[in-house]
């Protein structure tokens, strides 16, 4: 049988190779989309690099094993968070933090997360694995960034925020929890087909005036 074709060494063909980050995603699309049709114990490097059409040498290259595979998934959701969140929005804080959950909502709850989500649900040998995969990568990275957001916002007296990984945490529960099962159990598409707008604006309104009662609560 002839090995698939390494994607980025076309060129000694004469034809131009793909970029190295779109080489990655495509092996992170092929382990996910495994993930979900054969599950855990089927999705493996060679079954991964067959899927993705390229080598097993191109896997290798961005993980030693199939767990590290399945954690650079999560973490590539969390490295365009973090890159999200460095860009502040404009406008006043209700609506700064309505930009800021739109752009969690944008990772987290996407066709590939709520799959990763989905797969998690189940019951199967090497689960433990993968669930600390992806709470490391994903849930626990996830909330530290929002939790840095919001100190910033209260460096700069935005907002009163006591604990923010606390409020990191109710703001997580409130906007993303309950639509990412929702899309798991398939109820809602997941984003961008999916619309959570209401919700978040509406979670957005619920912490400001928790935010304002605490202020005043202080100053009395």
């Amino acid at each position: 049988m002839t090995p698939p074709t390494d994607l980025v060494v076309r060129h000694s063909r004469g034809r131009p190779s793909l970029p190295e980050a779109e080489v990655k995603q495509r092996v992170f699309a092929a382990a996910t989309e495994l993930l979900a049709s054969q599950g855990y114990a089927a999705t493996t490097i060679e079954a991964i690099a067959k899927h993705a059409g390229v080598a097993k040498k191109t896997v290798y290259r961005f993980a030693e094993n199939r767990d590290e595979v399945i954690a650079g998934i999560v973490r590539s959701w969390t490295d365009a968070l973090e890159s999200d969140l460095q860009c502040e929005p404009s406008g006043d804080f209700g609506q700064r933090l309505e930009a800021t959950l739109n752009a969690i909502a944008r990772r987290v709850l996407s066709e590939q997360a709520v799959t990763m989500f989905r797969v998690l649900t189940g019951d199967f040998p090497g689960r433990d694995a993968l669930l600390e995969n992806y709470t490391h990568n994903g849930i626990q990275r996830g909330r530290q960034l929002l939790t840095e957001w919001l100190e910033r916002q209260s460096d700069v007296n935005a907002v009163l925020c006591g604990n923010a990984g606390l409020s990191a945490d109710v703001l997580l529960s409130m906007a993303i929890a309950e639509p990412l099962r929702q899309m798991a159990l398939g109820l809602l598409p997941p984003l961008p087909d999916g619309d959570i707008q209401q919700r978040i604006k509406a979670v957005s309104m619920v912490w400001q005036m928790a935010a304002a009662g605490q202020a005043v609560a202080q100053k009395a």
